[in-house]
């Protein structure tokens, strides 16, 4: 397996796993609240779903990878910029800095 195939099955897992945990986890529930977020978990937890669904079947549609990779790094710029704003630590950062990079590393690639 090649490593931007391997980035891409992380990321998607990855997403999918945090959108069903949106829904049921207790634990997300506070993140959530915690974020200022609360209202929207539902439909985060939807987003992030859809977006994970989207990486796997960008294996076979390109443009359907590149729509979901920008939206998924749009989406995680945007984490960054909420915890920036709640002062998180830069270690409480780090999953939404990861995920940035590696949802803008698929979408270069899915452009070239």
């Amino acid at each position: 397996m090649d490593l931007n195939l391997s980035i891409l099955l992380f990321s998607a897992i990855s997403f999918l796993f945090y959108g069903i945990t949106s829904f049921f986890s207790k634990r997300m529930l506070s993140e959530y609240a915690r974020w200022g977020y609360k209202d929207y978990r539902i439909l985060l937890g939807c987003l992030q779903f859809l977006g994970g669904i989207g990486l796997l079947v960008g294996i076979v549609n390109s443009t359907l990878l590149t729509v979901a990779s920008f939206l998924l790094t749009f989406m995680m710029i945007t984490a960054v910029f909420v915890r920036i704003k709640i002062k998180d630590s830069i270690t409480q950062m780090f999953p939404a800095i990861l995920y940035t990079v590696l949802n803008f590393i698929i979408l270069y690639k899915s452009m070239a």
